[in-house]
């Protein structure tokens, strides 16, 4: 479904990203882990073309590009097939939690009104806010605009979905709500690839992880691999770090 091989990125003389390569098959779960700085949000942004790749090459199903030379309509071919969503919500302040949702269907995919809004609904629903639908972001939680952000996503029934720290702007109560809306459209079938914290999502929802570092992936497995019996030393720092409560397998 997605394949991408040895894209870096630089910003000015720092190298973010050195090299990665990575695939995902339909249905996976994959999570990335790593502290901050590690390049994972960037890895991220340059899959969707929200940054540019210095170099890279993708397969996005049967579109093959060129990540740092891909022109307009390749580019757009290829967000088509991905959703994304945001640390910080990303909503329009001035529309409701329906416009938002269903602006990408009228204005991106030119689709019309009514159809828009059935399909906006529906998503709405699944994500627990069957009875915000005309609520603005202002008059809603934070946990209830990202939740909004993942029906935005939804909506547009994306082959993959690309999750940015979904909770790392949440209050701490808040934070279960959403993820329990990711698990409940992981266990439905979505092809997502997440960057989080969250260490209890990793290991109930994902059938892959991936730990980077500098700029590359250091280790991937299996849920119970890393978080088992990590092979390689930074992967078990890191662990011991977030989860000093387990030990490791030396």
């Amino acid at each position: 479904m997605l394949r991408i091989k040895n894209v870096h990125k630089s910003f000015g003389k720092n190298e973010v990203l050195k090299g990665i390569d990575l695939s995902i098959d339909k249905g996976d779960v994959v999570v990335i882990l790593g502290a901050s700085g590690s390049g994972k949000t960037t890895l991220l942004r340059c899959i969707n073309f929200l940054e540019k790749a210095d170099q890279g090459k993708a397969s996005f199903g049967e579109v093959d590009l060129d990540l740092h030379q891909a022109g307009k309509k390749e580019i757009q071919s290829v967000r088509k097939k991905l959703g994304f969503v945001f640390q910080n919500y990303n909503l329009f302040h001035n529309k409701t939690a329906l416009e938002n949702v269903t602006l990408g269907l009228t204005v991106g995919r030119k689709m019309p009104r009514e159809m828009a809004e059935e399909i906006g609904r529906k998503a709405l629903n699944k994500v627990g806010l069957s009875d915000r639908y005309d609520y603005y972001p202002q008059q809603l939680s934070g946990g209830q605009q990202q939740r909004v952000g993942i029906a935005r996503a939804v909506a547009l029934n994306p082959d993959i979905i690309l999750f940015d720290e979904p909770t790392s702007a949440l209050d701490p109560e808040l934070i279960g709500e959403v993820l329990g809306v990711m698990k409940k459209i992981a266990r439905e079938g979505t092809t997502m690839l997440v960057v989080t914290h969250e260490m209890s999502f990793a290991q109930d929802v994902a059938n892959r992880v991936i730990f980077m570092d500098q700029g590359v992936i250091v280790e991937e497995g299996s849920p119970r691999e890393i978080f088992s019996n990590p092979k390689e030393e930074r992967t078990k720092q890191f662990l011991r770090r977030i989860l000093p409560e387990y030990t490791y397998t030396i």
